[in-house]
């Protein structure tokens, strides 16, 4: 070596217990002698028994980027720099995690010999390994093994998927693995997709980096510059063909890895397991063979989350998620209920991606090229939820008072229960905690039973959660609504409150009198038949109606005559109501408006007045109370229209 041409010593970057002043020229000889000693200790003490040809990704991220595990780094452990210097070069096989096998032929030229296979980094002042993308396994690293200039050819790179999959596009990345100094250079070019910088890893001290050019195009020069400087790391969409020459002053590197998409499954459990024997496997299967690609298993009592390390997708294959039991445990998978969300951690999470999808098994497609993916099975208990019935301060209003509480699933009751008992006491009205469907909607309410009339109560609605953390919203009024996630144990009370108002109820009825064909004998509604409306009035409330303050607007139907000479009556019902003495000439009047509305100030003619559209009816006095569910005051309007 040069005095200048190279400003570390070789001892720094090789083998720390050797240690060599910087030679003149005239001592180049005796270098390369102490270097290929040095390179044969190296390899003594470096030279683990074979391992299998595969590529991982680095142990933990330092200065990278936040996509730092998609990169799926290549052991060359196998490489045998003879074999690749040869006509033929060395045909290399890789086993990618997803079960694809990448190959191709790397074939070398220039110095002899060329690259050692070391592990990174491959020196102590090396920016990747120190800098970024740290404690890479195996023996990433192809490191000159002299000064001069050296070329990698690597060619027919093809990635061939397990069964049921293909590959769309994948990302064939090379990274400077030492540093390039003064007269040194690495130069890549490809045929695939142009180059892209994908991380300028900063150096060990400092912030100098070598000059770099023709990033997005075919071919990208890094030209060495002295003192401690950074690194590149560029990647290529798919080629078949990259070639890599380096220019070493004594020694310089390169990395490759495979990039195509990164999924980590984790799962988190909500709650208590149903048997403390249970434990849940987590898995990433292929869609197309069933067969395991990567799992976890859950542990101990603790809820996590547990996780799968990270998994390098290399080929397009669809993937399934699932959830089943672990060995040992107590309870089967529909024991449970998971919810699935799915982010992309390196960019924008896709639509076609689950999010809180209630699941244990699902088919998720393709990755896509770049992402890196979290996904989350939220795991618990079925989810379970508990309507019951309490009445407040007083008990019932009347003693044949009963409710019904409800879950309904929509329009359907998924669970009820009807309450016994008289005054304060009440029995029955409790669904008990009632298994119910993950990620579904269920409204709580209340009906009435038998003659009750709910209008006699004030209601509210509380609810409480056994699981502790659930981000579940409950619901704080009668007729609201609740979704219940794995692991919800929840129970909700509708407490009714007698209180002492007027509660009027309304009733409109019809009935044909006659029509002009059958007369009176099973008339028909047909024109110039005579219907009679009736319109009943009841207040079933313990307190009586203001004075004077009953008023009924009735909107004549269309296409119908009020009848003028058929007077408008009242009528007492069965418990009367209190009010004054009827006067229809009064307490009635009539509106022509469209739609019936005021003002009320018409005065109907003939037989049949057409333009009769509304009706005000108003006695006058004060409704009386009711004093039980059947000693209810009311009173019923009629009156008579024609059909035209």
């Amino acid at each position: 070596m040069m005095a200048g041409v190279h400003q570390r010593p070789f001892a720094n970057r090789l083998f720390t217990m050797i240690s060599y002043p910087r030679p003149m020229f005239a001592g180049f000889a005796l270098l390369r002698r102490l270097m290929a000693l040095a390179l044969m200790i190296v390899a003594v003490m470096w030279g683990p028994a074979a391992m299998a040809q595969d590529c991982a990704q680095a142990g933990s991220q330092g200065t990278a980027p936040a996509s730092w595990q998609t990169y799926c780094w290549l052991n060359m452990t196998n490489y045998d720099d003879a074999t690749a210097r040869s006509s033929s070069g060395q045909n290399l096989s890789f086993t990618l995690p997803d079960g694809s096998t990448l190959t191709f032929n790397a074939r070398v030229t220039g110095t002899n010999p060329a690259y050692n296979d070391v592990t990174a980094p491959s020196w102590s002042g090396s920016a990747v390994g120190n800098s970024a993308f740290l404690n890479i396994p195996g023996r990433p690293v192809l490191y000159s093994a002299q000064a001069g200039v050296s070329t990698i050819a690597i060619t027919n790179i093809a990635i061939t998927p397990p069964a049921g999959g293909g590959v769309t596009v994948y990302s064939f990345v090379v990274a400077d693995a030492e540093s390039s100094n003064k007269n040194e250079y690495i130069r890549m070019s490809t045929n695939g997709g142009s180059w892209q910088l994908l991380d300028s890893v900063p150096p060990i001290s400092g912030s100098t980096m070598p000059p770099i050019s023709g990033v997005g195009s075919g071919t990208v020069n890094i030209t060495g510059t002295s003192g401690t400087v950074g690194a590149y790391i560029l990647g290529s969409n798919s080629p078949t063909s990259v070639t890599v020459e380096t220019q070493s002053g004594g020694l310089q590197g390169v990395m490759f890895a495979i990039r195509f998409a990164t999924i980590r499954l984790q799962t988190q459990i909500l709650g208590t397991r149903v048997n403390s024997a249970d434990q849940l496997s987590f898995q990433i299967a292929s869609t197309a063979t069933g067969s395991t690609i990567s799992s976890g298993t859950t542990t101990g009592s603790g809820t996590g989350p547990f996780t799968t390390a990270p998994l390098n997708m290399s080929a397009g294959i669809p993937i399934t998620l699932r959830l089943a039991m672990a060995s040992g445990s107590a309870s089967a998978i529909s024991a449970y209920a998971a919810n699935l969300t799915c982010v992309n951690t390196a960019g924008t999470t896709r639509a076609a991606l689950p999010s809180n999808l209630s699941t244990t098994n699902t088919s998720i497609g393709q990755l896509e090229f770049g992402e890196f993916l979290v996904c989350t099975f939220q795991a618990g208990a079925q989810p379970r939820l508990r309507l019951r019935k309490l009445l407040g301060s007083g008990g019932r209003r009347f003693d044949s008072d009963q409710f019904t509480v409800r879950i309904m699933n929509g329009s359907t009751v998924f669970a009820s229960s009807t309450t016994t008992g008289t005054g304060g006491t009440v029995n029955a009205g409790d669904t008990t905690l009632t298994q119910v469907v993950n990620g579904q909607s269920y409204t709580l309410d209340e009906v009435a039973a038998g003659s009750t009339n709910l209008g006699n109560y004030t209601s509210a609605l509380a609810c409480t959660n056994a699981t502790s953390g659930s981000t579940t919203t409950l619901p704080n009024a009668v007729g609201g609504t609740i979704t219940l996630r794995p692991g919800d144990s929840i129970t909700c009370t509708i407490t009714n409150t007698r209180r002492q108002i007027a509660v009027l109820t309304i009733a409109k009825a019809s009935t044909i009198i006659s029509d002009p064909v059958n007369g009176t004998n099973n008339p028909k509604l047909i024109p110039g038949a005579i219907v009679e409306y009736a319109i009943v009035v009841t207040n079933a409330g313990t307190g009586p109606v203001d004075s004077s303050s009953i008023v009924i607007l009735d909107v004549m139907p269309a296409q119908m005559a009020f009848a003028v000479g058929t007077p408008v009556t009242f009528t007492n019902g069965a418990t009367a109501s209190g009010l004054n003495t009827f006067n229809a000439s009064t307490m009635v009047t009539y509106s022509q408006a469209s739609g019936g509305v005021a003002p009320y100030t018409y005065t109907p003619t003939g037989s049949f007045d057409v333009n009769v559209r509304g009706i005000r009816i108003a006695p006058t006095g004060t409704m009386n109370a009711a004093t039980s569910a059947t000693a209810q005051p009311s009173f019923t309007i009629r009156f008579r229209a024609q059909v035209q």
